[in-house]
């Protein structure tokens, strides 16, 4: 007997969505890091990313399962490297903290390039995702508050665009119809033979 699986994509949109606008309402200088942004980061950004990635991988969704498992880990790993130097490990120096934004910033970008395939709404999260890792990559190689500042209002951005995504998906889905846009890509349609030699 075959069971009908829910999308969990929805689930993997907001934990990143709320979690990204929480910490970038810090990088824009709001307020500082607090206990709130590291258990979002561990629990919400973090963890039910990875079980949505999990989840992904049992529907055979490759992008999804590599996206969202992925992006759990980086913020159990950011929250990290946030964390155990007040257990008395070395802290990251800025401008290797740099570099490890960087890097992610290369993979979202790569990540980026296969979202072109799916609807706009998706391209827009990793497409402003890509710029924020590489804003905030900026801001640690050069030290600049302004570039911090800037990265923290895109931020803001990228997060609202996951959670519009996502409750775009729950109640497009609720309502069988188009609630929220999320500019879906229409399927080729292919011209029969005699008309394309004519």
């Amino acid at each position: 007997m075959s069971t009908k699986l829910a999308n969990p994509a929805p689930l993997g949109l907001m934990g990143f969505g709320m979690t990204t606008i929480l910490l970038n309402i810090h990088n824009a200088g709001f307020f500082p890091v607090d206990s709130m942004i590291l258990a979002m980061g561990i629990f919400y950004g973090g963890l039910s990313q990875v079980l949505v990635g999990m989840m992904c991988f049992k529907r055979g969704d490759t992008f999804g399962t590599t996206a969202f498992t992925s992006y759990g880990l980086f913020w159990l790993t950011l929250v990290g490297l946030i964390v155990m130097p007040y257990m008395g490990l070395p802290a990251s120096p800025a401008h290797f903290m740099g570099w490890y934004l960087a890097l992610w910033g290369i993979f979202t970008g790569f990540m980026f390039i296969g979202s072109l395939c799916y609807p706009v709404a998706k391209q827009v999260v990793f497409g402003s995702l890509t710029v924020l890792f590489f804003l905030l990559a900026a801001r640690d190689f050069t030290g600049s508050q302004f570039i911090g500042t800037i990265a923290g209002i895109e931020g803001i951005f990228c997060g609202a665009s996951a959670i519009y995504f996502a409750m775009a998906q729950v109640l497009n889905n609720e309502y069988g119809r188009t609630i929220l846009p999320i500019g879906e890509k229409k399927p080729a349609v292919e011209m029969p033979l005699e008309q394309v030699a004519a």
